[in-house]
């Protein structure tokens, strides 16, 4: 296994550590209110960064509510580390915590899965068998990668014949860094893309591929490689200003771009992965129109990143809470944008991943929305309307090779909102951002899961 360690320097270390604790230090001052009696029963279901981050606030706010958290997970995932295992920096374990390290005192955890979600009769009921009747609600469940979407693949065959799969968890970015590694020694065909659905961290195959093609160039084997980018649309990135940024650097780099490709299925036997490329349509110069069929084609690979379509879980989908209108398929849940509140049953509330709005499935995204639905149920449990506002605020740490990256942020309207101006430039490749990446985010994470930024 070849091993790149970087050390960042005290200097630079501490100035982040500084942005970090800045941070935590802005939520713990937003948070420091005055409790609120109540003996309200609020159920939120999932434990991930969301639903963690949200029951150590309301802990913080309410006293006397009866607050239950449900889900069968043991194990916390700190998912914005699964490309750093991805990519040989970190141990798979650097991503894994115990569910319940996180969780507070007074916090009934119901350590099983909810099977079903019955908004007219305010009701949870778990796989188990168990009733749990709430006044709020709050939905945390993340998402659902749908593996069986793609034909012909499984999980077990991730770390073999060059398939990869960094989204399915720690050991599996561990095994896919195996893969990688043993490409990047010889060269080949590298495979990237991206679903055509909503997805968590959508930076997050571009990245793989920007990395990927690093360990190719510091083995002095890129001229034995083709790097193949698929993407599902005509983008590489939702806002439009970063998409030409990306779009200028794939051809820095020399990646084959092919675009409105959708995986739909893979060989690992022949190393063939197979797309479905919609109908195009194009105007000639005489005003004709001229009409490319849908048609599926074949691309071969020596090494491939398998990501997956994603979606809502079967409680959400099956629960009359997602969407009828948008995202169809998808399912995500039906919110307000601003207020995370549903807008049928305003006494459920969406957060994280499984939120349907235009932006916001990252972590980072998180952090901003927490305070957005604290805000709102406290002040429905005090029978007044809450303030806050959820700008569609998303950050993606985009790496460009080991050392490098730029801290994208931004908002609902495309715009960017960088935290640091002046300091750090959104659109350059800097250390600083890597840095933010490899060492400050996880701080700034674990605080946010004790609601504490």
């Amino acid at each position: 296994m070849t091993d790149f360690n970087f050390k960042p320097s005290r200097r630079g270390f501490l100035g982040l550590a500084g942005g970090a604790a800045a941070l935590g230090a802005f939520g713990r001052a937003a948070n420091a209110q005055a409790m609120v009696q109540t003996k309200a029963k609020i159920v939120i279901v999932g434990s991930g960064a969301a639903g963690t981050g949200l029951v150590n606030r309301l802990v913080q706010r309410l006293e006397g509510a009866q607050i239950t958290l449900i889900d069968g997970r043991k194990d916390h995932y700190y998912q914005p580390g699964f490309t750093l295992i991805a990519a040989g920096l970190k141990p798979a374990d650097y991503s894994v915590s115990g569910t319940g390290d996180w969780l507070p005192s007074g916090v009934t955890w119901i350590e099983d899965y909810a099977a079903a979600i019955d908004p007219e009769a305010q009701r949870i009921t778990t796989q188990g068998g168990e009733a749990v009747d709430y006044d709020y609600l709050v939905v945390a469940t993340g998402l659902k990668l749908d593996w069986d979407a793609v034909e012909g693949f499984s999980l077990d065959q991730v770390g073999e014949n060059g398939i990869g799969a960094v989204y399915a968890g720690p050991e599996y970015a561990a095994r896919t860094w195996k893969a990688m590694d043993q490409f990047t020694d010889k060269g080949g065909v590298a495979l990237f893309g991206r679903p055509a659905t909503e997805m968590k961290c959508a930076g997050a195959p571009l990245k793989y591929t920007f990395l990927t093609d690093d360990y190719l160039r510091r083995k002095g084997t890129r001229e034995n490689a083709q790097v193949i980018y698929t993407a599902h649309n005509a983008t590489l990135f939702s806002v439009p200003v970063v998409d030409e940024k990306v779009k200028l650097l794939f051809g820095e780099h020399d990646f084959d771009t092919r675009y409105n490709h959708i995986l739909t299925g893979i060989d690992t036997a022949t190393r063939e992965a197979y797309y479905r490329v919609p109908e195009s349509k194009k105007i000639n110069p005489d005003n004709t129109v001229s009409v490319t069929p849908e048609r599926v084609e074949k691309i071969t690979y020596d090494f491939t990143n398998v990501i997956p379509p994603q979606r809502a879980p079967d409680v959400v989908r099956e629960s009359g809470l997602a969407w009828a209108d948008k995202w169809i398929g998808q399912d995500w849940l039906e919110v307000d944008q601003e207020t995370l509140r549903h807008h049928r049953y305003p006494n459920v509330f969406g957060i994280g991943d499984i939120a349907g709005v235009p932006k916001g499935k990252t972590a980072a995204s998180v952090k901003w929305q927490i305070p957005v639905v604290e805000d709102h149920l406290v002040a429905a449990v005090q029978g007044r309307e809450g303030s806050a506002i959820y700008n569609g605020y998303t950050s993606c740490p985009l790496i460009t090779k080991v050392g490098r990256a730029m801290l994208v942020e931004f908002d609902y309207e495309n715009r960017l909102t960088p935290s640091f101006p002046g300091v750090i430039s959104p659109l350059e490749e800097l250390w600083i951002s890597w840095l933010m990446k490899e060492v400050a985010l996880k701080p700034t994470y674990n605080a946010m899961l004790r609601g504490k930024a």
